[in-house]
């Protein structure tokens, strides 16, 4: 059974988690509302979701800021700028990975936070699935395929339930942090990439230096 990462629902509407939580408001977290995507969006979103860059990332938004849409827009850009990066309370989040599992964003992200703390809240992760944490539902496991000519209704009310979008101040430091992140990892494949140089220029050295050099023959030269 396929397991997907950031997916669920928010008052029975399927929803795709961008930011599990937001800056300085750890109750609240950043969805999107796939079903009232448009096309181009939608595809992108979900190609990027799950690919295995958006099924690695901690936070889904990590991977759609590296993705370049066909029409040359900025991905994570353009759902902030077009409204479609919704704030809403973590409890009211419901993440469906699969068919048979749900749990509570905001359990989720307080045993995710632990886990980073130690050994412990991994064994609390099995106690909790084994205790039937992670509780059975027959619901739909995936985001794939919604009826086209819903993504371009938008629901009504959205503006009194889903709350306020992520502010530029906030969109500004996730972007510090991503850029200053991909820095360090350019960083690091440079240095990696000069000791691999130095490593092949040593072995050359050790290759020259093994080859047989040609004798010398002393010719007597004839009068």
């Amino acid at each position: 059974m396929q397991v997907l990462k950031h997916i669920g629902r928010h008052n029975d509407k399927r929803v795709v988690i961008a930011f599990r939580q937001v800056p300085d408001e750890g109750h609240m977290c950043l969805v999107i509302y796939s079903d009232t995507l448009p096309q181009l969006l939608h595809d992108e979103v979900m190609q990027c979701l799950e690919s295995p860059v958006g099924q690695a990332a901690d936070e889904l938004s990590d991977a759609l800021f590296r993705v370049i849409m066909k029409d040359g827009r900025n991905c994570l850009d353009t759902l902030h700028r077009n409204g479609h990066l919704k704030k809403v309370a973590t409890n009211q989040v419901i993440i469906t990975p699969n068919a048979k599992s749900s749990v509570r964003l905001d359990e989720l992200n307080g045993i995710l936070n632990e886990m980073k703390l130690g050994e412990n809240a991994v064994k609390r992760l099995a106690e909790l699935d084994e205790n039937s944490g992670l509780t059975s539902r027959k619901k739909e496991a995936r985001e794939v395929g919604a009826n086209p000519a819903s993504r371009t209704k938008i629901a009504e009310g959205n503006a009194t339930t889903i709350g306020d979008i992520l502010t530029d101040e906030q969109l500004s430091n996730q972007r510090i942090a991503q850029a200053a992140k991909m820095k360090m990892e350019a960083q690091q494949l440079l240095a990696e990439a000069e000791r691999l140089e130095k490593e092949a220029a040593s072995l050359n050295k050790v290759v020259a230096s093994d080859e047989p050099k040609p004798k010398k023959t002393n010719k007597k030269q004839t009068a």
